[in-house]
């Protein structure tokens, strides 16, 4: 029973999480589910660059109360002030949701508290816990992420819930190459390179509504060379194989392998001959808008 992960601590629930073995037991469906707190602003999102580490969820800036996305069976709730358990938690204050279809609910970093009376089944809307600051934060708030078990997958929230109303295309900040000797060349600034093999970076951003708001990951960044696509970088989901996070660029990937600690992405790589070359950068956001950037230079 659900009761018994619960009881047992944490790391039966990241047993449970990452492969432990356990049957699924379904709620409800999987759709419609809600933000759990609508009104708050969104600061990092699923995918952000933080130094070289994927956003696993969407951190919220609210002092309010969060409410369940959506109907979900109770697994857990760790409180710091919890002493039955010596495990530290960089999540804090946490409650995961089984919300059916495989899909865990994780609410973190909220404001410590002793574990409410929750029953076993705890519908959408209902409140179950207050932001504030727990865990590895220094902000008010909480963090808020799902997992799919079934697929041992981090899932990007807005492809399930309604993402915020968005009218305007990302920004693309720069565009790089970096040689083999891990030199960046940034191509607003040049007209010509060397023939050889680059890596292409791209720091790529989702401007937002407000511009007093902190921009977002973008959802989808798509580069090609002379017309041939060479990489499509999706903010859909991020996998665990073998202890190591992957990301999907063209295929599965490991994250480091992408994410780079200058808060850019390496979205592929390309071999440059001599002659006139192109390159083309396309960002797209979650609710579709898009920005695309065509760099034309010459390779010597």
């Amino acid at each position: 029973m659900m009761r018994s992960i619960k009881k047992s601590g944490p790391l039966c629930f990241f047993l449970l999480v990452f492969g432990g073995g356990i049957p699924f037991l379904g709620i409800t469906a999987l759709y419609p589910m809600d933000w759990p707190a609508p009104d708050a602003p969104i600061i990092r999102n699923f995918g952000w660059n933080d130094a070289g580490y994927p956003a696993l969820g969407n951190i919220f800036m609210t002092e309010g109360p969060i409410r369940a996305a959506d109907t979900g069976e109770l697994l857990f709730y760790h409180s710091p002030s919890n002493t039955a358990s010596v495990l530290p938690s960089p999540l804090g204050s946490w409650i995961a949701l089984e919300h059916g279809d495989g899909i865990i609910g994780i609410y973190s970093r909220f404001k410590d508290a002793a574990a409410p009376a929750f029953p076993d089944i705890i519908k959408k809307d209902m409140v179950i816990a207050s932001a504030g600051q727990s865990g590895w934060t220094n902000q008010e708030g909480f963090y808020f992420s799902l997992f799919d078990r079934r697929e041992r997958r981090w899932v990007n929230p807005s492809t399930i819930i309604t993402p915020p109303e968005d009218t305007r295309p990302p920004q693309i900040e720069s565009v790089r190459l970096k040689n083999d000797r891990n030199n960046l060349i940034d191509l607003s600034l040049t007209k010509t390179i060397r023939q050889g093999r680059y890596t292409i970076q791209v720091a790529a951003s989702d401007t937002r509504m407000n511009p007093n708001e902190p921009p977002l990951a973008p959802y989808r960044i798509v580069c090609s060379v002379n017309g041939i696509e060479i990489g499509v970088l999706n903010f859909e989901t991020f996998s665990t194989r073998d202890g190591v996070l992957m990301v999907y660029r063209n295929r599965l990937v490991p994250v480091r392998q992408v994410y780079v600690p200058n808060s850019a992405f390496e979205i592929g790589e390309a071999e440059f001959i001599r002659g006139q070359a192109a390159l083309t950068i396309i960002v797209q956001d979650i609710t579709g808008n898009v920005q695309n950037n065509l760099y034309r230079f010459q390779v010597e």
